[in-house]
């Protein structure tokens, strides 16, 4: 449960409400000073009372901060200017969570809420930490005014050829006055002057700006992302009292659902400027345990990488926090789509009148803070809630189940839905997720299946079995969360660790993993097809097991998604037109084993070189049905392609034989299968090879050349590979002009090769890869100066044989 903290507050000593303030507990044996923005946590790291809380069992050492009552002080002084003013707010724009505020031995009020903004978010899960934090996470300031202006400009539309730029302005004046609003877009020679009349109090003015012909905001990958200055001006007997500009973007959204043909169930896809698109993500959690150390590179970085794999979508999903506003913005800029969880996930909640009213507000003041981002394409009222409630997770008596039921529609439906319709018409919204989407609101918003695939989208997770057996996924609609753990680097670990953490089976190793049976779930998967590593060296085996998970993870995950991208266009069975593939995680809170793509601090797991390939524009993707080998083009752009498949050996980097198709012209947003044979047939072909001595590369070309990546096929577990050898894999640094290179020289095949440089942070342009040529170059990207004599001591390779 949450502590509570106070805050105290003293007019005539100092300036200013953010920066320093002064920080105690309430049994008075700490006291220092703080920052706000900040919390407890990082005012007693920053001040030397408390370690890193990452390193070792520091999660468990300091869980007295928790438990403790803190207080925080800060004086300001108010000038002459402001106490002119007819009007004072002091405003706290985020309180975490239960506190008292008093100002001068006053108390003015208490908070409950750390998503609201004053005149929760959850710990620990099965990733996370456990650190209960407490503080003013967000900015203290004081508003004096007159006449205060909050400006909301959201971008509807009537046509693709017709627009209407609405402008909300919520407007608190101490007593009514007339005056004009002009509206412009200088760039579109757009401009309106409205009369107007303000009241005194509070109000919300809407006002239309129309416009003709506008360039349009694309994901990434599909189009542009420009942007409009919206000017609005306030005038009073000819004084300007409001200049303000804020970018305005034009899009519309659609969620489709409609009847499929062919099969029982609606659609579930999102359709931007009129285009159906395919979700290519990931879902966010939070970045940090404590959100005043998120610094905007460590933002930039994450949400880059997302863009640079490939990604035009993203969820923030609902057991985390509403993120900062630069976070919205830069997927603004990068065409990144946002899936919006509200901030409920995996709990019943309580609809006392107290509680709603809070939640109201929540939801007013994050919809209204938001709704001008294009990024976001759709509000979610929670993480998993239907889903618990359709398939009884709580373990609900029978007898009960209609009052939860009656209270899960009173929060979500009565009250959010409600306001997110009211305050935002621009986007659609959806009650849950997973959710069965329209079919749940006609089962009275529970689905008793919210899991079924002719509906909605569904979460998937599934540890026991194979996952290279594409047939044990679900043929979904929507695929909004999938996935697999595995390890993050040593070079991640060591930092927050000491030697004797460093075995798979240490104290260390089984406190870091928060999923119950995760570390075992990792080795059984990836004992189905490859050979645990054994070597004699504690360190040596120990880091190559770590290796060894994040190669399971990344191959698993390939396999679901192809899987995923290839059933866009078919209907079998009833089931598939999948239009969304988004696994879980992106990100990572801490050093620790997770479902992540990304590393805390921002280093590419193999997953996340994997997923540059699997959301590729134009992928080819190979796979087994019976003993005939099938290979679809998948491609987000209509093209003519051609397919040339290449038959290798184990045992030497030089081709068996090759095969070229004739060109198929494959639409865009489609998947067509283009190639067809049975194995046998194949290998027959090729004179000398089995299942058992080679393997299988393919890749698509146009009338230019190669489109998009190579992918592979393995005709047999690689443990069970005859010829399978170490392939002395030999490295040299270059650096010129446009960076560095590492080239490589490999003796022999080589599967998932790893190039790693330590603690030299940055990225490669390709790894994990199969390298079939005796040599290959990929360049590195740095994050930080760094030199080729520095990379050439940090650099190791490793391959698959050479952790056997």
């Amino acid at each position: 449960s949450r502590q509570r903290f106070s805050l105290l507050l003293l007019s005539g000593l100092s300036s200013g409400l953010d920066g320093k303030w002064s920080l105690f507990s309430s049994d008075g044996s700490v006291s220092l000073p703080a920052e706000v923005p900040g919390c407890v946590h990082s005012a007693l790291q920053q001040q030397g009372h408390i370690q890193d809380p990452y390193f070792r069992f520091n999660d468990l050492s300091y869980r007295w901060i928790a438990l403790n009552n803190w207080t925080y002080v800060t004086t300001f002084n108010v000038s002459a200017e402001v106490r002119t003013k007819q009007k004072i707010h002091l405003v706290f724009d985020g309180v975490d969570t239960v506190a008292s505020i008093w100002l001068n031995g006053v108390i003015l009020g208490s908070t409950d809420n750390m998503f609201r903004r004053y005149e929760q978010s959850s710990f620990s899960w099965d990733w996370g930490p456990s650190f209960p934090t407490m503080g003013l996470w967000k900015g203290v300031r004081l508003e004096a005014f007159d006449i205060l202006f909050l400006v909301f400009p959201v971008c509807p539309d009537s046509s693709l050829s017709q627009w209407a730029v609405q402008v909300e302005l919520l407007v608190d004046v101490v007593q009514k006055i007339n005056g004009q609003i002009t509206l412009s877009i200088p760039e579109l020679d757009s401009e309106q002057t409205v009369e107007t009349r303000f009241l005194s109090g509070k109000t919300k003015n809407t006002f239309i700006l129309h416009i003709n012909t506008v360039k349009l905001w694309w994901p990434n990958s599909h189009g542009d992302q420009p942007f409009y200055q919206l000017s609005v001006r306030g005038f009073q007997d000819g004084f300007l009292i409001l200049n303000t500009k804020s970018k305005v973007y034009f899009r519309t959204v659609e969620l489709v659902q409609e009847p499929v043909f062919g099969s029982p169930g609606l659609s579930f896809y999102f359709r931007i400027n009129g285009k159906p698109i395919f979700l290519k993500g990931s879902n966010w959690i939070p970045a940090h345990s404590f959100q005043d150390q998120i610094s905007p590179a460590v933002l930039r970085n994450l949400l880059q990488s997302a863009a640079d794999a490939n990604m035009n979508a993203l969820r923030v999903w609902g057991g985390g926090v509403y993120e900062q506003d630069l976070f919205y913005s830069i997927c603004d800029e990068l065409g990144i789509m946002i899936w919006q969880d509200f901030m409920f996930a995996c709990a019943t909640y309580p609809t006392e009148d107290d509680f709603i009213q809070t939640v109201r507000e929540e939801v007013v003041q994050q919809v209204q803070r938001l709704k001008s981002h294009p990024s976001i394409i759709i509000w979610s009222g929670n993480n998993e809630n239907e889903a618990a409630l359709g398939t009884n997770w709580f373990s609900i008596p029978a007898a009960e189940r209609p009052r939860y039921v009656k209270d899960y529609v009173k929060l979500y439906v009565n009250n959010i839905r409600e306001i997110v319709q009211e305050e935002d018409q621009s986007r659609p919204f959806l009650v849950s997720s997973p959710t069965n989407g329209a079919e749940s609101e006609r089962e009275g918003w529970v689905a008793a299946d919210p899991y079924d695939p002719h509906y909605g989208d569904t979460h998937f997770y599934s540890y026991g079995h194979d996952c290279w057996d594409w047939r044990s996924f679900p043929r979904t609609r929507f695929a909004s969360e999938y996935g697999f753990q595995s390890w993050p680097s040593f070079s991640t670990l060591q930092p927050v660790s000491i030697k004797e953490d460093w075995s798979y089976t240490s104290n260390f190793s089984s406190h870091r993993q928060h999923h119950e049976g995760g570390n075992q779930q990792m080795l059984q998967q990836a004992a189905l097809h490859f050979n645990l590593p054994n070597s004699t060296d504690p360190l040596s085996r120990f880091t190559d097991t770590l290796y060894i998970t994040q190669v399971m993870q990344a191959q698993c995950v390939k396999t679901q998604t192809e899987f995923y991208r290839r059933s866009q266009t078919e209907i079998i069975e009833g089931k598939g037109h999948t239009m969304g593939a988004l696994y879980w995680q992106l990100n990572d809170i801490w050093q620790a084993p997770s479902w992540s793509s990304i590393e805390f601090g921002g280093k590419w797991k193999m997953l996340h070189y994997f997923a540059q390939n699997f959301f590729a524009s134009v992928l080819p993707v190979g796979f087994e049905d019976g003993d005939t080998l099938l290979i679809y083009a998948v491609s987000d752009l209509s093209q003519d392609l051609k397919l040339r498949v290449t038959v290798y050996s184990w045992t030497h980097p030089d081709p068996v034989c090759s095969l070229k198709s004739d060109p198929v012209l494959v639409p865009g947003g489609s998947a067509l299968a283009i190639f067809k044979q049975p194995v046998a047939a194949l290998l027959a072909g090729c004179g000398r090879c089995t299942r058992l001595t080679c393997l299988l590369t393919f890749h698509l070309e146009d009338g230019g050349g190669q489109r998009g990546p190579t992918n592979q096929h393995f005709l047999c577990s690689p443990k069970d590979a005859q010829g399978l050898q170490r392939p002395n894999i030999t490295a040299e640094v270059q650096q010129d002009e446009s960076g560095f290179t590492v080239t490589l020289h490999s003796a022999a095949v080589a599967a998932f090769v790893w190039l790693d440089v330590g603690s030299v942070p940055g990225r490669f342009s390709s790894n994990g890869f199969l390298m079939v040529s005796r040599n290959a170059t990929v360049s590195f990207t740095a994050w930080r100066p760094t030199s080729v004599a520095e990379l050439s001591r940090s650099l190791s390779i490793r391959s698959l044989a050479d952790v056997y």
